[in-house]
């Protein structure tokens, strides 16, 4: 066997191992990806009931409802088309009518989405109120006043 040829199946054979090694990893993550989604999307494109998703939007004014213990149902919009989300835990502190949501979990049969995580969204405008301190101080704040 030539260098040449020598150098050649090394190659061939850490190509073969890398390609292995990038199959497994994918082949471990296929139960770990989460596909985001918003109500359009599931609408649009209605996902299989045990298929686990992230559902976003605004949750939708009035429409939450506090049941027995902890239990909490709520609609999710995207202002064209609404997914009504049933929790069970506590609520982030951010969580309130007409914010951002992000609710982990799986669509029930019945189209409803039964969440196991919910993530409060807080408004894009925010910042710390030692930084807008700061600003105004200066004489460089642009942002809406608040308390």
């Amino acid at each position: 066997m030539t260098r040449k040829q020598r150098r050649l199946s090394l190659i061939g054979i850490a190509g073969v191992v890398v390609a292995c090694a990038v199959g497994l990893i994918l082949f471990a993550l296929t139960d770990q990806i989460v596909f985001f989604q918003s109500p359009t999307d599931i609408a649009e494109h209605p996902v299989p009931p045990q298929q686990r998703i992230r559902l976003g939007g605004l949750v939708k004014e009035g429409s939450v409802v506090r049941g027995e213990g902890t239990t909490v149902t709520f609609t999710v919009t995207d202002t064209a088309n609404d997914v009504p989300v049933t929790f069970t835990g506590i609520l982030p502190d951010l969580f309130r009518e007409g914010q951002g949501v992000v609710v982990e979990g799986m669509l029930a049969v019945g189209g409803t989405f039964d969440a196991d995580t919910v993530l409060a969204k807080h408004d894009e405008n925010y910042m710390p109120k030692e930084v807008a301190d700061s600003l105004k101080k200066q004489g460089v704040w642009q942002g809406t006043e608040t308390n």
